[in-house]
This record gives C-alpha cells, structure tokens and sequence, in this order.
C-alpha cells in the first residue's frame, strides 16, 4: 500500500489509522531493502552485501605495486609460465594484476612479495649492473635456476628461495583460474554432456558386457 492509497483509505473510514501505519512502515522498508540491495550490485552484477562489495572495490582500485615492480613481476610471471603453443603466458591472463589485487586483499604478502623484487634487483646490480628488468634472458634464468630449486639452492640464498616459492603460487593461483589457464588445462566446467556408457577396453578388463537390452537402450538414448 503506499501513501497515496493510504490518504485516500483513510479519507473514506474503510481501514483503521493503525493498520495504515503498519503498511506504510512495512514499505518504507521494502523501499530501503531495494535500495541497499541496488547499491550492493557491483557494474559485474554478482549479488554482493554493501560490505563485500565496498571491500571489493577497494582492493581493486587501490595500488601497491610501483610501475618497476609491476614490470618486474611480469617479466617473472612469464618466466613461471611462458607463452607456447597451447595457450598465452601469465601476463596474457593478466596474473600480474592478480597478484596486485591480492596483496592488497591479503597484505601479509606485501612485504615478502616487495621484499623478494627487491632482492631480485639487487642481485642482478651486484652481478651485472643492472635491475632484474634490465638484464637480458641469460641473465634473468641464470637468477631463477638458483631460487627455483629449493633443494640445490646454495646457503644465503632462502630469501630469494621463499620469495619465489611465494611468487610461483600466486602465478599458478592465477593462471589456471583465468580463462586461459582453464583452456590450457581442457577445464570445462559443470556443463551438460552425454555418457555413452563404460569403454569397451574397460569392460573387457573386467569381464563384463552390456546385455542385448541395455545396447538398445543405450542407442536409442544416444539417438
């Protein structure tokens, strides 16, 4: 009921004052539900409450990473998973800005994450005179193969072991949830399909078959 009705119910003693202000304040509700029900909607139009979404938003949009660090860990992201035949390399499924996002929504990787570039860089100036984004691809595998391999890594090196450990999840984290790394693996999600029974190799190991009756159901189903 709302108000308009209202004033015009009550103008003509069909209804009670009190049961009209129950309607009315049962509206105002439903009002006030609907709209904080649209300002939780995000532009992606997933169903989020207000606070998800706030927060959402915020790790989004918020930046952590400089501009040399983010060039840095795409270069490593690639590195992790580079491009082939099959399918595009980290950086093509944005993983760099995934990383971005979650150090934001997760910030106990921040400090290991900008603490491990760094180190990066610092090993490659000592070396060779440049940051790691400035070296060229000998050099830059010449620092992975020693970090990538926990087990052959040489003392003083763990900071850059963990670092990379860190940096490999989160490259495989976003990767094979993005759409390209979904293809790369032939995910395809919970879609419909048909079962067109056990595989012939597999029954025979066994010893078993399909009776007469089950083939022609089995036919006339796949038809």
């Amino acid at each position: 009921m709302d108000r308009r009705k209202s004033i015009k119910a009550l103008i003509a003693g069909t209804v009670s004052a009190g049961t009209l202000l129950e309607a009315c304040k049962l509206q105002d509700k439903k009002e006030e539900k609907k709209a904080d029900e649209g300002a939780a909607a995000p532009a992606d139009g997933i169903n989020r409450m207000k606070e998800e979404a706030a927060h959402d938003a915020s790790v989004r949009s918020a930046t952590y990473f400089t501009a040399d660090e983010m060039a840095t860990l795409r270069i490593l992201c690639d590195i992790i998973i580079p491009r082939d035949e099959v399918s595009g390399s980290a950086s093509d499924a944005k993983v760099p800005e995934f990383i971005g996002v979650i150090v934001n929504d997760m910030p106990q990787h921040q400090t290991p994450m900008r603490g491990g570039l760094r180190w990066l860089d610092m090993q490659c100036l000592t070396r060779y005179g440049k940051p790691f984004s400035g070296c060229d691809q000998r050099q830059q595998m010449e620092i992975v193969d020693e970090i990538a391999w926990p087990k052959k890594a040489k003392p003083g090196m763990e900071q850059g072991v963990a670092f990379f450990n860190l940096a490999r999840n989160l490259t495989a984290s976003g990767f094979y949830t993005s759409q390209i790394g979904m293809k790369d693996v032939g995910y395809i999600g919970n879609v419909p399909n048909q079962w067109n029974g056990v595989p012939e190799d597999v029954l025979k190991q066994y010893k078993l078959a399909y009776s007469e009756k089950e083939l022609k159901e089995c036919i006339s189903f796949s038809a």
